[in-house]
C-alpha cells in the first residue's frame, strides 16, 4: 500500500514497553539513571550558582580525597551522590565514602564499573534507603545479600541483570516495604525464583518484560492483590496457562502482555479485571469472540492490540469503550468499514492504523474525533482526498502520512492543522509544490521528508520552520544550495541529509552555525576529509554517519579527539 518509497520499517522489531506508567514508589517517583536530576542542574533563576552549588562542585572534583561523606546532612550527601553519577565522577574508591550516610537512593542504573563490592556500601545505608537501581550491571548473588539490610526499601531495579540466580532472589524476600520491583530482560530469572516473591505483598509495580524463563512462574504472585502494573510484555514462554493466576489481581490498572503466547482463553481471564485502564496485547493470536472481553473492561483508556488479526468485527466490539484515549490497531485487517465503528470514541486523542486496509472512506468516519492529537495512516491506501476528512481536527499534533497515496494536491487542506508539531511525509509523490503549501504549520518541530522529491528549490520553503529540531531530507534532489538554506535552522539537533549525491564539503560550511545538533547523517554524498573542518563546532555531536563519501575513520577520530568529544557512534563505512 502507498507509493513506493526509499525505506520501510519493520514493526516487529519495535521494544516492548518503554516504561510503565506508574510511579515506582509511594514516596519517590522514578528517575532515570540516564538523567538524574540533582537540585544543582535545576538552576534558580540567578546566574550565579548558589554557595552550596559551589561548595558540592568543588567537593566533586576533590572526592578521590575524602574517606568518608558520613558527618555531612544526609540530603547534603544526597546531592553530592547524585552530582558524582551525573558527571560520571563516582568510582568505587569514592562510592566507599559514602557508608553510613543515610542516603535514601542510589540510582546506578547503567553506571560503568558497578559490582558486587558496591553493594556493600549500598546496604550500609539500612533503613533510611529506599531506592536502588543497579540495573545492567554484573551484580551476583553474593552481592544482592546486603540488599536485605535496607528493610524500608520501597523501590528496586535489577534490569538486564543476569548474573541474579534464584538463590539471590530470597534475600528480597524480607523486603515488605517494596512497592515496586523490576527486573526487565533478566534471563536469571526463573518460575522456581519467583516464589521468594511471594511474600512481597505491598508490592504494586512488577516489571518482568523479556524475562524468557518465567513459564509457570506466575501462581507464586497470585496473593500480590496490591499490583496495579504488571508488566509480561515479550515474555514469549507466558501462555494461557500462566493467565489463570491473574483472577484474582483486582486491583490491576494496568497490564502488559504483548508479544507473548496468549490467546483467547487467556484473554477471557481478565474478564473481572475492571479497573484496568491500560492493556497491551500486541502480537497475541486473538479471534472476534474473544472481543467480548475486552469490550467488558469499561475504564480502558489505553488499548493495544497492534498485529493481532483483528476484522472489522472486531471493531465493532471496541465501539463501548467510550473512555479510550490511546488506541493501537495497526497491522490489522480493518478496513474502511471497521472504521465506522470508532465515530463514537470522541475521547480518543492517539489513533494508530499504521499499514491497515483503511483509505479514504475510512477517514471519513474520524471528522469528530476533535480531540485526537496523534494520528498515524502509514502504509495505507489514503490519498489527497481523505485529507479533506481530518482538516478539522484543530488539536492534532502529529500527523503519520508515509508510504501513503498523498500528494501535492492535497497538502493545502492541512494548512489549517497550526497545532502540527510532528509530521511525516515520506511520501515520494510530494514534491516543492506540496511542501510550499504547508509553510503556515510554524509550530513544527520534526518533519520528515525522507523520501519525498525535494529540490534546493523547495528548501526555500523550510525556512519558515524556525522550531524545526529533526528533519529527513533524502530524495536526492538536494545540493549545496538547498542546504545552504536551512542554516538559519539553529534549533536543529536531528538532520539526515543522506542519499543527496550533490552535497559536496560546502554544505558542511553551512551547517556549523547549528551548533546543537546532536545527530548528523551526511552519507551517500560527496563530502571529503577536506570538508570535516567545518563540523569543529558541533560540539555536542554525538552521532555521525558518513557512509560511503570519500572519508577516512583516522580523519573522523582526529577530529573527535580535538573537538568532538562527546562523539560516540560514528559510522564511516
Amino acid at each position: 500500500m502507498g507509493g513506493a518509497c526509499s525505506r520501510k520499517r519493520s514493526h516487529d522489531e519495535e521494544s516492548g514497553s518503554s516504561r510503565l506508567s506508574k510511579s515506582i514508589s509511594s514516596k519517590w517517583p522514578h528517575r532515570s539513571s540516564f538523567n538524574i536530576k540533582s537540585d544543582i542542574s535545576q538552576k534558580s533563576c540567578k546566574n550565579i550558582p548558589s554557595l552550596l552549588e559551589q561548595t558540592i562542585l568543588k567537593t566533586c572534583e576533590t572526592a578521590e580525597r575524602h574517606n568518608s561523606f558520613s558527618l555531612l546532612p544526609k540530603d547534603l550527601s544526597q546531592q553530592l551522590l547524585n552530582e558524582l553519577i551525573k558527571r560520571g565522577y563516582l568510582s568505587l574508591s569514592v562510592f566507599k565514602a559514602f557508608k553510613k550516610c543515610n542516603l535514601e537512593d542510589v540510582l546506578l542504573g547503567y553506571y560503568p564499573g558497578v559490582e558486587d563490592s558496591w553493594l556493600e556500601v549500598i546496604g550500609s545505608q539500612g533503613f533510611s534507603l529506599l531506592a536502588v537501581d543497579i540495573s545492567s550491571s554484573p551484580v551476583t548473588d553474593t552481592g544482592l545479600v546486603h540488599i536485605r539490610e535496607c528493610a524500608s526499601l520501597q523501590s528496586l531495579s535489577l534490569n538486564y541483570c543476569d548474573n541474579i540466580s534464584e538463590a539471590g532472589l530470597q534475600h528480597l524476600a524480607g523486603l515488605k516495604n517494596l512497592t515496586s520491583l523490576s527486573f526487565k530482560r533478566s534471563n536469571a530469572i526463573t518460575a522456581a525464583g519467583m516464589r521468594h516473591l511471594a511474600e512481597l505483598v505491598s508490592l504494586r509495580s512488577l516489571d518482568l518484560e523479556r524475562c524468557p524463563q518465567i513459564n509457570g512462574g506466575l501462581r507464586h504472585i497470585r496473593g500480590l492483590t496490591n499490583l496495579e502494573t504488571l508488566n509480561l510484555g515479550w515474555c514469549n514462554c507466558i501462555d494461557d496457562q500462566d493467565m489463570k493466576a491473574l483472577v484474582g489481581l483486582l486491583g490491576l490498572q494496568e497490564l502488559h502482555i504483548s508479544r507473548s503466547k496468549v490467546t483467547d482463553s487467556g484473554i477471557m481471564c481478565l474478564r473481572g479485571l475492571t479497573n484496568l485502564h491500560v492493556l497491551h496485547m500486541e502480537g497475541c493470536h486473538i479471534y472476534p469472540f474473544c472481543m467480548e472481553t475486552i469490550a467488558g473492561l469499561k475504564s480502558l483508556t489505553t488499548l493495544n492490540v497492534k498485529s493481532c488479526g483483528l476484522s472489522d468485527l472486531c471493531c465493532k466490539k471496541l465501539k463501548g469503550l467510550v473512555n479510550l484515549r490511546i488506541l493501537n490497531l495497526a497491522y490489522n485487517d480493518v478496513t474502511d468499514a471497521g472504521m465506522a465503528y470508532l465515530k463514537g470514541l470522541t475521547n480518543l486523542e492517539e489513533l494508530n492504523l499504521d499499514s491497515c486496509k483503511v483509505g479514504d472512506a475510512g477517514l471519513e468516519s474520524l471528522k469528530d474525533l476533535v480531540n485526537l492529537r496523534s494520528l498515524d495512516v502509514s502504509d495505507s491506501d489514503v490519498g489527497s482526498l481523505g485529507l479533506r476528512s481530518i482538516s478539522g481536527l484543530e488539536k492534532l499534533e502529529s500527523l503519520n502520512l508515509s508510504f501513503t497515496n498523498v500528494s501535492d494536491n492535497g497538502l493545502g487542506t492541512l494548512a489549517g492543522l497550526t497545532s502540527l508539531t510532528s509530521l511525516n511525509l515520506d511520501v515520494r509523490q510530494v514534491t516543492d509544490t506540496g511542501l510550499a503549501a504547508l509553510t503556515g504549520l510554524t509550530n513544527l518541530k520534526h518533519l520528515d521528508l525522507f523520501g519525498a522529491r525535494i529540490t534546493d528549490y523547495g528548501t526555500a520553503c523550510l525556512k519558515c520552520f524556525k522550531k524545526l529540531q529533526s528533519l529527513e531530507l533524502c530524495g536526492g534532489g538536494i545540493s549545496d544550495i538547498g542546504v545552504k538554506n536551512l542554516r538559519d535552522l539553529t534549533a536543529m539537533t536531528s538532520l539526515n541529509l543522506s542519499q543527496n549525491f550533490l552535497i559536496t564539503d560546502h554544505s558542511l560550511e553551512f551547517l556549523s552555525g547549528m551548533t546543537g545538533l546532536v545527530s548528523l547523517n551526511i552519507s551517500n554524498t560527496k563530502v571529503t576529509n577536506a570538508g570535516l573542518q567545518h563540523l569543529r563546532s558541533l560540539s555536542n555531536l554525538t552521532s555521525l554517519a558518513l557512509q560511503a563519501c570519500k572519508v577516512t575513520m583516522p580523519a573522523v577520530e582526529k577530529l573527535q579527539a580535538t573537538f568532538l568529544p562527546n562523539l560516540s557512534v560514528i559510522r564511516v563505512q
